[in-house]
């Protein structure tokens, strides 16, 4: 099942230019929601609204806490991430990408996503702006969108703890049979 969703593709920072979100062999730019919130309160919003907590990751710089993550349409998850800010700002940084819970999540395309979040403040109410770190700006205005189509894995998606539990009895039983054969 493939994943459709929209990213800024033009913005405004308000001085009178536009600036176009560059896509690279990696995806596109990653801009920032930032709030003015505690990051225990975000944190717990985000559990109350069904996110879970990561249990391993690649922790990045000024990273807060485990990221979360939240299923969404098989085989898809969003993973989101908080960062603490030096003045008192909280940075969110999410991406939709292939499920934890499958085998094709370490080789399979992602994508930052950012109108995902902006639909959870607003539920909650929560004020943020959107920060551009590459050119360390706040972005004034969307002026257009990409669409981007995320395609679910050419190979079936494998959930690897089943297959564990699989290998190992297999492993097992070819363990007994060889100290069998020795005893």
């Amino acid at each position: 099942m493939q994943y459709l969703t929209r990213y800024p593709k033009t913005i405004s920072f308000g001085d009178g230019n536009n600036h176009s979100v560059n896509i690279d062999s990696k995806g596109v730019e990653q801009l920032t929601i930032i709030v003015k919130k505690s990051a225990e309160e975000l944190y717990n919003i985000m559990l109350r609204e069904g996110f879970t907590k990561v249990k391993f990751e690649h922790k990045q710089e000024s990273q807060i806490w485990d990221g979360l993550s939240l299923k969404l349409k098989k085989p898809w998850e969003m993973h989101l991430r908080l960062f603490d800010r030096t003045n008192g700002e909280i940075g969110i940084e999410a991406e939709v990408e292939v499920s934890r819970d499958y085998l094709q999540h370490l080789f399979c395309q992602r994508t930052p996503v950012i109108y995902e979040i902006e639909s959870l403040l607003k539920k909650h109410q929560i004020e943020y702006k959107i920060w551009h770190k590459k050119i360390s700006n706040y972005v004034n205005s969307v002026i257009d969108n990409y669409k981007i189509i995320l395609a679910t894995p050419n190979i079936p998606v494998f959930a690897w703890k089943p297959m564990i539990f699989f290998i190992g009895t297999v492993g097992i039983f070819y363990l007994w049979k060889y100290l069998d054969t020795i005893f």
